[in-house]
């Protein structure tokens, strides 16, 4: 079978019925197609010629919470009676973002064309991993697609969720050191050396603390060109060495979890994730080893990913699921404990479900407190770092004074 052409954006101009001139936009496969679409409108088309692209990158990226977006509107599409085909092309002809709105429509074409809706999405790997492929193509053979897509909808939102309050617990501390070093810098290589000028003038031996301020300010105008540079290196080359080197990414993971505060968050978050995503997989009658390897990924931490593995690998044995987790020494006694009651009612995914939600209520808490936390700490930081400066600098003026 041929592979159906992809749908793409054209504009038009032409004249309607009444000789008045129209233009507009469409989606369409080829030029021959919009012409005939608009005569049966009553609109003779001049001029079709596919839509430009802008200059710099053009379409915006497509994110996982624009995923978690398009998953709940074909969700609530289908659950009114809409056709899948024409599902997606309601939801594509409301929305904002090109690169997503083609994503939808080179899916739509796939599915037109006969390929089930789960081998279309696995065709789009950077967008839809193994567990929202399998999970679709779970509610297909099972005959309940807008269940199951209501399922996944779920799960990403609160996934997503998640991951905003973890961003934002991460991001509030690392505005704090960029905003300090920041002021700092400029005190250093715009403030001081004013200083220094009239220092020169003294004639006088000035304290060791100023003398120290004095060479530091001294070697950052000179080299803080290197210094910007090798930031950006280290930075980047750290961020590059973790993505490619699984050492380098446990020793990130370990230390992660043994930042006070930062670390009890990234526990809880871990302890999220892998509740909710086994609670939803196991929901959707997904096998509980096959389940186990798509949580594994799912926990974003290299040692709860392998600790999952080795879970799995337990049950597989015929070890019950909380003893296993009970073995690893890893997970939260409640998490635990939870999961020995659905074993043993028969209710692992709304047991799961309770844990995720008591886990993801404990971060967003966490982050909440941490923000209020580091309010009087950033005043501190700078503090210290610019009264610092200011002590130094006005220390041999201090000095003259007591002099005279």
């Amino acid at each position: 079978m041929a592979k159906a052409a992809t749908a793409v954006a054209y504009i038009y101009k032409g004249v309607d019925a009444k000789g008045n001139k129209v233009e507009g936009e469409v989606n369409s496969t080829t030029p021959a197609l919009i012409k005939a679409q608009l005569r049966r409108q009553g609109i003779i088309a001049n001029r079709v010629q596919k839509k430009p692209q802008p200059l710099f990158g053009g379409k915006k990226k497509v994110k996982p919470g624009d995923i978690a977006i398009f998953t709940r509107q074909m969700a609530t599409m289908m659950k009114a009676g809409v056709p899948l085909v024409q599902s997606f092309e309601i939801v594509a002809d409301g929305l904002d973002n090109e690169g997503l709105k083609d994503l939808i429509f080179k899916i739509r074409d796939d599915v037109a064309s006969g390929t089930a809706f789960a081998d279309a999405l696995r065709k789009h790997p950077l967008y839809f991993d193994d567990l929202f492929c399998n999970l679709v193509a779970s509610g297909e053979q099972s005959g309940a697609l807008e269940t199951m897509l209501d399922r996944i909808a779920t799960y990403k939102e609160k996934t997503e969720s998640l991951k905003k309050k973890i961003k934002k617990a991460m991001t509030y501390p690392i505005a704090v050191v960029v905003v300090a070093a920041i002021v700092t810098a400029v005190l250093l290589v715009k403030v001081v050396p004013q200083f220094a000028q009239t220092f020169s003038s003294f004639g006088a031996d000035l304290p060791a603390f100023t003398l120290f301020v004095l060479g530091i300010s001294e070697w950052m105008q000179a080299n803080w060109l290197i210094a910007f540079i090798c930031t950006i290196i280290i930075v980047g080359g750290t961020i590059e060495a973790k993505k490619r080197n699984k050492n380098i990414a446990n020793a990130f993971d370990k230390l992660m979890l043994r930042i006070p505060v930062l670390g009890q968050i990234t526990y809880n978050s871990i302890a999220a994730r892998f509740a909710r995503t086994l609670s939803t997989t196991f929901a959707a009658g997904v096998p509980l080893i096959d389940a186990l390897k798509s949580v594994a990924g799912a926990t974003g931490n290299v040692i709860y990913e392998e600790a999952t593995l080795k879970i799995r690998d337990s049950v597989a044995t015929g070890i019950p699921l909380n003893g296993a987790m009970r073995a690893s020494g890893l997970y939260p006694i409640m998490l635990v404990q939870m999961a020995a009651i659905g074993e043993e009612s028969g209710s692992l995914d709304e047991m799961l479900a309770k844990a995720a939600d008591f886990y993801e209520e404990a971060v967003d808490n966490m982050v909440d407190n941490l923000t209020t936390l580091l309010e009087p700490m950033i005043m501190a930081v700078l503090g210290v770092l610019v009264g610092g400066l200011l002590i130094a600098m006005y220390l041999p003026i201090f000095q003259l004074g007591q002099v005279v």
